[in-house]
């Protein structure tokens, strides 16, 4: 068994009853079908527990941003008939929240003047150059977080028992960059502490995240939600898909056909007679069949689209 964290610096927030769990895509391109993979696990899990989803809009990194895709996500979410139960949170709007939290978390952090270039070279574990304090006449750039040795173990529902000693792997990481804004992993975990978070599906390329993530919420006393890491959508050349790499975005026009695609990418068997049916029909019977444990670990492979009538 791992060492546990005892630096806990709040008093922890208390676990909401029942299953609260999320979908939080980033503003920079239309959801394309990995997109719509990690959305309906995420809402097929929530409803099946009998739960909460709701959506967040992860938009810190403005600089990535496209025109019009916040909005764009939440049609193409709308047309698949996968509806959220709150008002969407957009995180530009929380960086007071996120600034508060970084006062709590305060002893547990300091200042760092590595650029870029000094740690070009580096295998990606933070040397703890500025730990100890910036050298004479250096500038405050980065706000690192001080990690305590030790492994931290994940029970992932898809992916099983997973550990990693972030110290040993990663060392002191950025939760608040040089440019200013939060890190990802900094403000996803606060947001789904205010959120009442309890379940997080999403793509198996944030599997990494969860130990660094696991530790603040350890350091600030946060509950931890249980996670489960799907399967990734590839291309014809086994790249991922994402918005970043131009990936086709999703069929607003033909929802049918992208449901049945991404059901069947997950690993669910759909019921003959409802081939073609569309989201109001398809929707509740993969709510009362959902099975996660038939998803599977690895699917770094192309996905064949079915062929589905017209409905």
């Amino acid at each position: 068994m791992p060492t546990p964290i005892q630096t806990h610096l709040s008093t922890p927030l208390p676990r909401p009853p029942g299953y609260r769990g999320r979908f939080a895509p980033s503003p920079t391109g239309a959801l394309h079908f990995g997109s719509l993979v990690t959305a309906l696990a995420s809402y097929l899990d929530a409803r099946a527990a009998g739960g909460a989803w709701l959506v967040r809009i992860d938009d810190l990194d403005r600089t990535r941003e496209v025109a019009g895709a916040r909005d764009a996500i939440l049609t193409a979410l709308e047309a698949h008939g996968l509806l959220w139960d709150e008002t969407p949170v957009v995180q530009s709007t929380r960086t007071e929240r996120y600034a508060d939290w970084l006062q709590r978390l305060a002893p547990a952090t300091y200042s760092c003047s590595c650029s870029r270039r000094d740690l070009d070279g580096l295998t990606g574990r933070y040397p703890g150059t500025c730990r100890s304090g910036l050298a004479a006449g250096a500038q405050a750039r980065a706000i690192r977080v001080c990690v305590p040795a030790g492994p931290v173990e994940i029970h992932d529902r898809i992916q099983g028992p997973c550990r990693q000693d972030v110290q040993a792997a990663v060392g002191d990481f950025v939760i608040r960059r040089a440019d200013g804004p939060f890190a990802y992993q900094f403000s996803a975990v606060i947001d789904d502490a205010e959120a009442g978070i309890t379940d997080i599906v999403r793509g198996a390329d944030l599997l990494e995240s969860t130990p660094r993530q696991q530790v603040l919420q350890q350091l600030l006393g946060l509950p931890v939600p249980r996670h489960a890491h799907l399967p990734l959508a590839v291309d014809a050349s086994g790249r991922k898909l994402s918005k970043q790499s131009q990936s086709m975005p999703i069929d607003n026009a033909r929802p049918a056909e992208g449901l049945h695609h991404a059901l069947q990418f997950l690993g669910q068997s759909v019921a003959p007679d409802l081939m073609g049916a569309g989201p109001r029909q398809l929707l509740p019977w993969a709510i009362a069949h959902w099975n996660i444990e038939a998803v599977p670990r690895s699917g770094t492979r192309p996905a064949p689209a079915p062929s589905l009538p017209s409905h």
